[in-house]
């Protein structure tokens, strides 16, 4: 595979630059919302042990959603860091091209489609719950 052009380069910084101040927005419309729903709970407004579960499911929701976007905050400056280091586009486990098309549906891929799968298949244990 081929290293990416500057347009390409270009075009994915740029894609990343943008979405920083989405995630920032949609992540104090959530801590908002929160605190709010938060402040309706001590009030009063949860009357029933179903509707306060209900309730605090809606946090919980609330609150992977923001560790969701946080952690893609985090992702884009590790990309744009690697841009900066112009290791960016190359895997980060075996050192080869990680595809354009692959970037440009995930542009904070650090990993080429194999190792990724790879990846996956070893460590998707780990985020499996158990009681």
């Amino acid at each position: 595979m081929k290293r990416l052009t500057h347009k390409q380069l270009a075009d994915l910084s740029i894609r990343l630059a943008r979405r920083v101040p989405e995630l920032k927005e949609e992540i104090q419309s959530k801590l908002a919302q929160s605190d709010l729903q938060h402040y309706k709970n001590l009030a009063g407004q949860v009357s029933d042990a179903a509707d306060e579960s209900v309730a605090s499911m809606l946090i919980d929701i609330d609150a992977a959603i923001v560790d969701r976007h946080v952690g893609e905050l985090r992702d884009i400056d590790a990309a744009r860091l690697r841009m900066s280091k112009g290791s960016y586009g190359r895997c980060t486990d075996c050192g080869k091209a990680v595809a354009y098309e692959r970037l440009e549906v995930y542009p904070t891929a650090k990993r080429c489609r194999y190792c990724q799968e790879r990846h996956e298949k070893r460590y998707s244990h780990q985020a499996t719950p158990s009681l």
